[in-house]
């Protein structure tokens, strides 16, 4: 249980590709005429003509299907606390992250949330889409600020019946994604405040790809399950020993090498499972 939890309104996704697919628009044909203007794609840049990293699910897919994937989603901004679906609720769209963290949050009565997973960009926000049951018991909110792609709910399902590949990449991230939860809670329930800290940073330094990143003691709390006081400790803890800087919200990682050796077991196992996700060559079938 955590204390001070807030309420989160769900709030609109900026979209920074102002244009929407018109409905009667061919989705899985593309005639390559220009293959040179339309290679360009490939490399997404944000509103700010910077180019975004990739998400490395469709970074997977053969190049065709990548650019009528990228053709039929749009270019969006994730800002800190925006709510992407809640327990239950309709899930209009997929996201894509190419960087930035989201994390799956379970709501208790009370108002307090335990984080059980996390998504960054080596994943897909919108799993319960192809789950065979009917919703998912879990908040999905950006907790550090980012890119993505989203994509509409009816066009990722036409994508799932159209495309093998595509198809088989969903399945092995679903397939990882449930890993990543249970041993979540392996982690919660065994091992240390420090250890836990230590693999959330390591996972949410691989999603950013960068050294400093913006994340509150309230966040970090509801993410670990723990009160605010005892993620100051944790932090302090890791600080002393040189391995991070943590100043109102601002994480710096210093010595990743150290972070990973206080790390419990838990940041490597689910590491291998979401890597082997997009590493793992697709069937020729696929």
């Amino acid at each position: 249980m955590v204390d001070g939890a807030r309420t989160y309104r769900r709030q609109p996704v900026r979209r920074d590709d102002k244009t929407d697919l018109p409905p009667n628009r061919p989705r899985l044909l593309l005639v390559v005429r220009n293959p040179r203007s339309l290679f360009g794609r490939l490399n997404i840049t944000g509103t700010d003509g910077i180019p975004q990293r990739e998400n490395r699910i469709l970074a997977a897919l053969p190049v065709v299907e990548r650019l009528q994937l990228l053709e039929a989603a749009s270019s969006v901004t994730l800002e800190v606390r925006t709510v992407l679906f809640e327990p239950g609720g309709p899930i209009d769209a997929v996201y894509f992250p190419t960087d930035g963290v989201i994390s799956l949050v379970t709501p208790l009565y009370g108002g307090a949330v335990v984080e059980v997973a996390t998504i960054g960009n080596e994943g897909i926000v919108g799993v319960p889409l192809v789950l065979p049951v009917g919703g998912f018991a879990v908040r999905a909110i950006t907790q550090v600020a980012g890119h993505g792609l989203r994509l509409e709910a009816g066009v990722f399902v036409e994508w799932l019946g159209h495309s093998r590949a595509f198809q088989t990449l969903v399945e092995r991230y679903t397939q990882a994604l449930f890993g990543q939860i249970a041993q979540a809670a392996a982690c919660n329930r065994l091992h240390s405040s420090e250890e836990r800290l230590s693999r959330w940073l390591l996972m949410s330094h691989d999603r950013v790809e960068a050294d400093d990143f913006m994340i509150t003691q309230e966040l970090l709390g509801q993410m670990l399950g723990a009160r605010r006081s005892t993620v100051s400790v944790s932090a302090g803890i890791l600080q002393r020993a040189g391995l991070i800087r943590y100043t109102r919200g601002h994480v710096t990682i210093v010595d990743r090498d150290g972070l990973e050796s206080v790390s419990c077991e838990c940041y490597a196992v689910i590491k291998r499972e979401l890597d082997g996700v997009s590493l793992r060559p697709l069937h020729p079938d696929a």
